[in-house]
């Protein structure tokens, strides 16, 4: 079939070089590597050339292998100190060096291992002979043949890459990417040819009004693929966070906001946890130092002393003397309950019910891996009112995360300090195949009500964590992936607000 008439200008400027390579039609041509490739994959696409693409990977010298192929590895600057210096104490040699701490130790364990020294009560000893002093070591012969393709490493070689890859910057791994081409029989026949097409390329008003006789248009491939475009969009994690407020805001809840920091009063005690309950530990919280803050009225405080040290009625409390500069003490919130009861104690039992609901920024002295973090985005919410009760509560819960796009979670009964019953939400995650905590929920407890809405109202409470649910809507498979901002992932991903 003749497909000339859908040649495009820069496929009809780059025929007469398709019996050269790439980089021969970019130099005869004038054009760029980019506007070449394209031409190509239209040629491809119309049949005249199969395009291919080689990978390489080839190992070259990091910021390290650069410095160290001028002035020596750390273990050849060891050796020749330590050739000098013999039944040295190994602090005097690491003096003598120069080397740093993580240079100094790699160039003892390597002469060690290559059976060069010895360490005999804290000396080093030179165990080597003559001619192994001036011999050179097989990574000091790699680095002088870098740059170099990985898969011609053989033998010594590939052992010295892998003991020199397993230190800081002195080698890498480039990936190339070369494209090539193969002619088709149709190419063959058009190829070095310098093709003229009389064809119009664009529509004008000129031409709607008078057109131009015995002339047509170019016929336009609409299945070749073009270029894509990435679009200036919002980052995905503040889309998420305005599609998790529009849906609580479409359910008649009003938003609470308040300080990233807290005082240990709203952050703690006013949810009934006790003084000495370890979740208070430097180990999960991050207190500020210095810093004291202030407590709200002393009705509200004598309320929650009254609650920890004897009670509410029918309750003991926890049983011990409540300090009020515990209390005081200043930290990173580590969650946005603290924003409820904070609510609460400005809530007028006249006002009832009230919806509340907050998406914020917390704190927890957590180990990072695929799904923690040491700050997290926490979803709360409150719903008081003296008619509510535990099923409306996973009626809210489930209301909510169907309108995220999850039908299928999974709720089971939990322990908290400050409600009860309580519960927890979860996911299922199918990348790593389990269910994915989201957080808890629950009705706060009398405890809690009772010193700040003077009776015991039912309070449905939850604080669900946020990220979590961006790991599933948008198929993240790592809580670390959602903040680093890689430009690849953030052009892929889809935006969620419609």
């Amino acid at each position: 079939m003749d497909n000339t008439d859908s040649l495009s200008p820069i496929e009809i400027e780059i025929i007469p070089y398709l019996n050269l390579k790439v980089e021969g039609i970019m130099e005869k041509s004038g054009k760029d590597k980019t506007t070449v490739l394209r031409a190509l994959q239209f040629l491809e696409k119309k049949g005249y050339l199969e395009l291919k693409s080689l990978n390489k990977k080839i190992v070259d010298l990091d910021v390290n292998g650069i410095y160290y192929g001028k002035n020596h590895l750390p273990e050849r600057n060891l050796l020749m100190i330590i050739e000098n210096n013999n039944h040295k104490q190994v602090n005097e040699l690491k003096r003598l060096s120069r080397l740093s701490d993580n240079e100094f130790k790699a160039a003892l364990g390597v002469l060690k291992r290559k059976v060069l020294i010895d360490l005999k009560n804290g000396r080093v000893v030179l165990t080597a002979r003559k001619e192994e002093l001036t011999k050179k070591f097989p990574e000091e012969i790699l680095l002088e043949k870098l740059p170099i393709e990985l898969s011609e490493l053989k033998d010594l070689d590939l052992l010295a890459f892998n003991n020199l890859k397993s230190r800081k910057n002195i080698v890498e791994i480039i990936e190339e990417k070369s494209q090539s081409f193969k002619l088709t029989s149709s190419g063959m026949g058009i190829a070095g040819k310098k093709i003229k097409l009389d064809l119009l390329e664009e529509v004008t008003p000129k031409i709607i009004s008078d057109f131009p006789k015995g002339k047509k248009f170019r016929r336009y491939d609409l299945t070749s693929k073009v270029p894509e475009i990435s679009g200036g969009k919002k980052h995905f994690v503040n889309q998420s966070i305005e599609e998790g407020k529009r849906i609580w805001l479409d359910l008649g809840f009003t938003e609470m906001q308040g300080s990233l920091t807290q005082t240990s009063f709203w952050n703690f005690d006013a949810l009934f946890t006790a003084q000495d309950h370890p979740v208070r530990d430097l180990q999960d919280t991050y207190f500020i130092k210095g810093i004291e803050g202030k407590l709200p009225n002393k009705n509200i405080v004598n309320l929650v002393k009254k609650s920890h040290e004897s009670g509410t009625p029918g309750s003991k409390g926890w049983q011990y003397s409540w300090d009020s500069e515990d209390a005081k003490s200043v930290l990173l919130r580590t969650h946005t309950t603290c924003l409820s009861v904070q609510a609460l104690s400005k809530i007028k039992v006249l006002d009832l019910p009230k919806k509340l609901f907050s998406i914020g920024k917390c704190f927890r002295n957590e180990t990072v891996d695929w799904s923690h973090g040491f700050e997290f985005l926490q979803s709360e919410g409150i719903v008081v009112d003296k008619n509510a009760n535990f099923r409306d509560l996973i009626g809210y819960l489930k209301e909510f995360y169907k309108k995220m796009g999850y039908e299928k979670i999974r709720i089971t009964p939990a322990y908290f300090p400050y409600t009860e019953p309580s519960l927890e939400i979860h996911a299922y995650h199918p990348e790593k195949k389990t269910w994915l905590e989201l957080g808890g929920a629950g009705i706060f407890r009398p405890e809690v009500t009772i010193p700040l809405l003077g009776e015991p109202i039912p309070v449905l409470a939850w604080g669900p964590g946020f990220d979590r649910l961006m790991l599933l809507t948008h198929g993240i498979k790592d809580f670390r992936d959602v903040y680093k901002n890689d430009l690849k992932q953030l052009k892929e991903i889809k935006s969620i607000i419609q």
